[in-house]
């Protein structure tokens, strides 16, 4: 923060996603920071400045640190505008690249937009006819609404993968079981009969077949299939529990949503249940205190918490309490063929909305080293660098002759975080040399690289057939404009 506590500042947009992410109203806000409910109005409409010294007096009276709060989605949303404005479709448009930063900054609300007319496009330009697109004009146009997975993608990204409200109730589900994590199975068994008259069964997969969990409406019994390991178990009696005593809740925060099409809507309730049930099995405060005191070992924190290596993970990625917020993890889960099946991030690794991974990336020699958690300092083409780990996963189990499921698990932080896990110990890390990635093929601009597997669409591809170099693709230094 300056010194000059007088600076005036005209952060109306951040102020506005600050006062958000702590759940409060303008008054309460106002309330705290001794201010008046119509100068907060100014202020996040960018009607009146903000001083250093307010933001002093809002990190102090909420235990904020405005770096963090303010940097992590401006990086996100300016990820977004770069991939989507390095599309030859912006060729002869020459985009400075502070006029997207400010953009990212003091209009979010346009990113999102963009990002949804680009979504649109790419996909009318995937392979559709000129007659078919007619036809069928207004569904392309739509099918970035339309599509569940990415628009609740957006509205996590838009939470921050942080809900207050759902960690409040798990928190009192866990106070009124007062049941221990190798107790919780047999606890959540016991609220669902005796509070819901839901009788729990683990079931032959014979029966079960495809299904590994099913509710009978009809004859209040949850069926479970044997294929589902304990810890997997545990999240889907938490998660039917969810859905019984937490629907009003999920209905408010799906309305917040605003307009939502069906599916969207079902896979955003969906998501909200699977938060919830996370929650119960690690306690927030409980959570947190563990993995900083543990040095985030990843499989001491499972067995502690009796969850599985995925599932702890993901929880990581949501320790973002205003006042009490772990390192701001990143996470992704990807196949053996590069498909991203999870991302979630809570700090500021630029995901590709319209692509791939970095083959460089170790997250995929993973499936090469099954029974191996490996490590890794990850540098990005401007300098950022990340430290990263990774795991292969199975789950859940497949009968024979099926295919056992495999996936990988990528957990990252800024090299900055680093130091705080154990994973790091003895690393020097300022001087351990970073792998070189980019965030995708069609964005990076690195040169000579023999896992490239598609030129970058900023550059022109050089074609010359007397020559064969390490990369199969090359292509020239300047940027097309």
């Amino acid at each position: 923060m300056p010194g000059d506590t007088g600076k005036k500042l005209f952060v109306g947009p951040r102020f506005r996603r600050i006062r958000q992410q702590l759940g409060l109203s303008q008054t309460q806000i106002a309330e705290g920071l001794g201010i008046s409910p119509s100068y907060i109005n100014l202020i996040e409409r960018n009607q009146r400045p903000v001083t250093a010294q307010i933001l002093l007096r809002l990190a102090e009276a909420y235990d904020l640190d405005l770096r963090d709060l303010a940097t992590a989605d401006e990086d996100r949303f300016f990820a977004e505008l770069n991939e989507i404005f390095s599309d030859p479709l912006f060729r002869q448009i020459e985009l400075p690249k502070q006029e997207l930063r400010d953009l990212a900054e003091l209009c979010p609300g346009v990113t999102h937009a963009l990002q949804r007319l680009y979504a649109a496009y790419t996909e009318a330009r995937r392979g559709e006819t000129l007659v078919a697109a007619q036809m069928a004009d207004r569904d392309v146009a739509s099918r970035f609404e339309t599509n569940p997975i990415e628009r609740v993608r957006e509205l996590i990204e838009a939470n921050r993968n942080y809900f207050a409200e759902l960690e409040q109730s798990a928190e009192n589900l866990r106070d009124e079981l007062n049941a221990p994590a190798e107790g919780l199975y047999g606890a959540l068994v016991a609220r669902l009969r005796e509070k819901h008259s839901i009788t729990t069964r683990i079931m032959p997969v014979d029966v079960m077949r495809e299904t590994l969990r099913r509710f009978d409406r009809h004859r209040r019994q949850l069926l479970i299939s044997e294929l589902v390991d304990g810890s997997a178990r545990t999240f889907q009696l938490a998660f039917q529990i969810g859905l019984a005593e937490c629907a009003p809740l999920f209905e408010t925060l799906v309305g917040r949503a605003g307009a939502l099409d069906d599916a969207p809507r079902r896979l955003y309730r969906i998501t909200l249940a699977n938060y919830f049930a996370a929650a119960v099995m690690m306690p927030y405060q409980a959570f947190l205190s563990a993995a900083e005191a543990l040095s985030y070992d990843l499989h001491v924190l499972a067995q502690r918490f009796n969850a599985g290596f995925e599932q702890v993970c993901h929880r990581l990625t949501t320790l973002q309490r205003p006042n009490a917020r772990g390192i701001p993890f990143f996470m992704l889960r990807v196949d053996n063929a590069g498909n991203v099946s999870k991302r979630f991030s809570s700090g500021t690794f630029p995901f590709s909305k319209f692509g791939g991974t970095c083959p460089l990336w170790n997250v995929h020699s993973t499936f090469d080293t099954p029974d191996r958690l490996l490590k890794q300092v990850i540098e990005l083409p401007d300098g950022t660098r990340y430290f990263s780990i990774a795991q292969m996963v199975r789950r859940p189990i497949a009968p024979h002759p099926l295919p056992q499921p495999r996936f990988a698990i990528g957990l990252g932080c800024e090299i900055r975080h680093a130091s705080k896990l154990v994973y790091a110990a003895g690393m020097d890390l300022e001087k351990t040399e970073g792998t070189p990635i980019g965030v995708n093929c069609r964005l990076c601009e690195r040169e000579n690289c023999s896992q490239r597997a598609e030129p970058p669409i900023t550059r022109t591809l050089i074609l010359d057939e007397n020559t064969r170099r390490v990369s199969s693709f090359v292509f020239s230094n300047a940027r097309e404009l």
